[in-house]
């Protein structure tokens, strides 16, 4: 079974996780490593590039064009529309989904610190507590990212705690951010199995893999950003827990300079529903339509 994956070093981990438990069920998984356009373009900033797809559109095309027969995804790189011709079977069982510090913790930076990251919903977030910060860009894999922090200009950046996990790294964590304050991206710290829409045997094996709490849980927040009409360009953000058969949802639309956020909270047992009903509260009920179409982009 022929595992369609990126070839950084996070990418290769989640792709080797997969291919472990394809293995104990009997299977013989070896790697097909694709070049992705995010991996190729190194200078246009993270933001601009979000919310097409360009870590995972390689990917999926070796599953198309039968040079493999799956591709593991991070789940927050997915496009919130499915593609034509595939299925995305589920997602194993969630990792972190916080965001991590690096460098220093929240209330140890200094008064007008310089925080680097990509993310337009990092930035917002922080700046709503802190509007003192200052923000510019970081792109590249972990090791790169935490490189940056040599520079004496940058105090902090901020990374997805599951990566360092993965990676072995947990050492350079100064703070983990609540998930409960700084909602993280739709999908964070899961790991996305997706195969042809026609491939039933394959579809049948990774059933065997997937979490279902997980997986529906990353259905309700992929349902909100798909009703949004939005990647993660924009300044929102998406966590769904489950306990039982509730499924509590929360989600939030903010400006890009952070200076204003709504946020919202449902709960359900439907996922699809549960994430265009709190899309549905938010951008008519909180406000939220007058900052996703403002004209504001992000100074980073």
């Amino acid at each position: 079974m022929r595992i369609a994956t990126r070839g950084s070093p996070l990418a290769r981990w989640q792709a080797e996780t997969v291919a472990t438990q394809l293995k104990a069920l009997g299977q013989e998984p070896e790697l097909v490593l694709v070049k992705t356009e995010g991996d190729r373009d190194q200078q246009s900033p993270i933001w601009e590039l979000a919310g097409r797809g360009v870590f995972v559109k390689e990917v999926q095309a070796a599953v198309l064009d039968g040079r493999a027969d799956l591709a593991v995804h991070s789940a927050k790189d997915l496009m919130s529309i499915p593609t034509v011709g595939l299925q995305i079977i589920g997602c194993l069982k969630r990792g972190n989904v916080c965001d991590s510090l690096v460098g220093t913790r929240l209330h140890e930076l200094r008064e007008g610190a310089v925080i680097a990251t990509g993310s337009v919903r990092r930035k917002a977030q922080l700046s709503n507590i802190r509007p003192d910060l200052h923000f510019v860009g970081l792109r590249g894999n972990i090791e790169k990212r935490i490189g940056a922090l040599q520079s004496t200009e940058i105090d902090a950046i901020v990374v997805a705690a599951a990566a360092l996990e993965r990676l072995g790294i947990v050492n350079v964590i100064s703070e983990t951010l609540d998930e409960t304050i700084f909602i993280p991206q739709v999908g964070q710290g899961a790991i996305a199995l997706e195969c042809r829409a026609s491939d039933e045997t394959t579809a049948e094996t990774l059933m065997n893999l997937i979490d279902l709490n997980t997986s529906e849980c990353v259905q309700a927040e992929r349902s909100f950003l798909a009703e949004l009409g939005g990647g993660c360009d924009l300044p929102v953000g998406a966590y769904a827990t489950k306990t039982g058969e509730v499924m509590t949802l929360t989600a939030v639309i903010a400006t890009h300079d952070g200076s204003t956020i709504v946020r919202d909270e449902k709960t359900g047992t439907y996922p699809t529903q549960l994430g265009k009903d709190i899309a549905d509260s938010l951008l008519n009920v909180k406000g939220g339509a007058s900052l996703l179409y403002s004209r504001e982009r992000p100074e980073m």
